[in-house]
């Protein structure tokens, strides 16, 4: 009798101390039944998860059926859902025929996997959708692939909406799945959709309530798309002024979350930026464009009883002006002189450019008060020491008087520059006999001015040192040189003047061999060739 009472207390016993150990663990979801499946003892955290998993009921009545499924003898590892979590529960098997259930919550661990493949996917796109936003500078291309990214990821429908322009909202419209977008410029009133007169000022439109109606009115919506469930309306940011608003549309599914409103901000943010980057170099572009159609050397003007041909490549073929210039001045009167200058500013690039442009106006000017070439030299070399530019330049002046029977008067004065070449029609080449300083380099300028006449077919070329310092031959170190020049002018007897600039301009290009050089102009000026024959 005291034997039996022994095991009874040593049973109880047991059974506490089962209990307590349990009991006792707090990061583990512990469970333990008997021979009869009578759950024995439970810890509180399965209970948490469970609460109809306590001691004294019957497991195969209150477990889920995934849990008792596995009734082979060993340690067997089972997967299913209790209540919100997803649980691994594995049983191992105890003395006296009692299992042992650990159970393990997988929710968070499976949340954080697909919360990092999310957030790959979503850095993946941003990168994507960074290259093809970069890809082009030209708005129209960066506000298309703007509408085709954000409708390929963001949502059924995007429309890019930028700012209005003569009061009208300029539309870009992409569907998920069609080619292309849809474009187009509306006088419409942005207010019929609730958040766009904000988002197109650059704030962020206010948030909607629940209650509020999906408003998108017909002229925003892709054709044949119907009428969207869910509409979000962000702003495209710019560089201090905003690029405009991107509406993303869906057809079915809710609203759209929180993370996927962050995310479309991150994107419009990119995409804003891009496309008034975009904006603002095509401006600046534009404004180039048109300050280099003014500094460039003009057409030349036709000059009676005398023709005239040019030629300029600058050092630097993308900018296309630079230090070189030329010009011509027809005369007032019929009888009168014309002036032709060419000229070379020290340096290249558009600083030198800037100061020919202001050196052709000087010019302009001071030959309508000054016909004489050494004091019209003298006033343009006091005006550059009067500006806060510390470049010099070189100059020709040809003065141009026809003298009727196809002959022409040339006036030539050089202010540090190469003198021009006369090719007579015999086929010999002179050197102009005049000779001067540089202009703008020091207080008093000396130079002399040479007079000759162009008999009919004969030229005369004025050129910068472009031509001359050309570096090229087969060590591609090795100057065109003077005597070079005369060679090929020599060979052009006969020729029209456009002809004979044409021909050393290719003669040049062709030493250089795409080598790098120095600004380069030409500027020919021809008696009429009537009936001249040719020695």
């Amino acid at each position: 009798m005291a034997r039996e009472q022994g095991s009874a207390t040593s049973a109880r016993i047991g059974q506490r101390v089962l209990r307590a150990l349990v009991e006792s663990l707090t990061e583990t979801a512990v469970l333990v039944s008997d021979r009869a499946g009578v759950i024995r003892a439970v810890n509180a955290v399965i209970t948490s998860w469970a609460p109809r998993l306590v001691a004294g009921r019957v497991l195969a009545e209150t477990a889920p059926a995934w849990l008792t499924a596995a009734d082979a003898s060993g340690t067997v590892t089972a997967h299913g859902g209790m209540g919100s979590r997803q649980v691994t529960a594995r049983r191992a098997e105890l003395p006296g025929g009692h299992h042992a259930w650990y159970l393990t919550d997988v929710t968070d661990a499976r949340s954080t996997d697909r919360e990092l493949r999310l957030a790959h996917g979503r850095a993946e796109f941003l990168a994507e959708a960074s290259a093809g936003l970069l890809s082009s500078l030209d708005p129209r291309t960066c506000v298309t692939a703007t509408a085709e990214l954000a409708a390929s990821r963001l949502a059924d429908a995007a429309v890019v909406v930028t700012p209005p322009d003569r009061q009208r909202l300029r539309l870009t419209r992409a569907v998920a799945g069609r080619p292309g977008v849809e474009e187009c410029a509306l006088a419409v009133d942005p207010a019929e959709v609730p958040g766009l007169p904000e988002a197109l000022a650059g704030s962020p439109p206010p948030p909607p309530r629940r209650t509020d109606p999906v408003r998108a009115p017909d002229w925003l919506l892709p054709e044949d798309f119907g009428a969207p469930v869910s509409l979000l309306v962000t702003p495209l940011p710019g560089n201090g002024v905003p690029a405009g608003a991107l509406v993303l549309m869906r057809r079915l599914g809710g609203p759209f979350t929180v993370e996927e409103k962050a995310f479309a901000q991150v994107f419009a943010a990119r995409a804003g930026a891009a496309i008034s980057a975009s904006v603002l170099y095509t401006e600046q572009a534009r404004s180039a464009a048109l300050l280099q159609e003014e500094l460039l050397p003009p057409r030349l003007g036709p000059i009676r009883g005398t023709e005239v041909a040019g030629s300029y490549r600058p050092s630097r073929e993308t900018l296309r002006i630079g230090g070189d210039f030329y010009d011509t001045y027809p005369a007032e009167e019929s009888d009168g002189e014309s002036t032709v200058v060419l000229g070379d500013v020290c340096g290249k690039g558009l600083e030198a450019a800037v100061l020919t442009g202001k050196i052709r106006n000087t010019l302009s000017a001071l030959r309508l008060v000054e016909t004489d070439h050494v004091r019209l030299l003298t006033l343009l070399n006091h005006a550059l020491l009067n500006t806060a530019h510390a470049r010099f330049a070189t100059m020709v002046l040809a003065g141009v008087t026809p003298l009727g029977r196809g002959q022409v008067r040339l006036r030539l004065t050089t202010g540090g520059h190469p003198a021009p070449l006369i090719l007579r029609v015999s086929g010999d080449v002179e050197e102009a006999g005049t000779s001067g300083t540089l202009i703008g380099a020091v207080p008093d300028v000396r130079a002399t001015t040479f007079t000759t006449v162009l008999q009919p077919g004969e030229s005369c070329l004025l050129y910068s040192d472009g031509v001359t310092e050309a570096r090229g031959g087969v060590t591609g170190r090795e100057f065109f040189g003077s005597e070079r020049l005369k060679t090929t002018v020599a060979g052009c007897v006969g020729m029209p003047v456009e002809a004979l600039v044409e021909h050393v301009e290719l003669r040049t290009t062709e030493w250089l061999a795409d080598r790098p050089h120095d600004d380069i102009a030409l500027v020919g000026v021809a008696a009429p060739r009537g009936s001249v024959r040719v020695r």
